[in-house]
């Protein structure tokens, strides 16, 4: 294995174990923070 290819696979399992995950609860909670942050104002949801 070359060290370019070795680089390039630590640079995927980076990005596949650490950067996807944070990326994806980061985007989750700032939905519910808008979410949340709208509903002070707009008060909750009526049925």
């Amino acid at each position: 294995m070359t060290d370019r290819a070795k680089e390039e696979l630590r640079s995927f399992a980076f990005l596949t174990i650490v950067v996807a995950p944070v990326l994806a609860g980061a985007i989750i909670a700032a939905y519910g923070f808008l979410v949340w942050f709208y509903q002070m104002f707009a008060g909750p949801p009526h049925v």
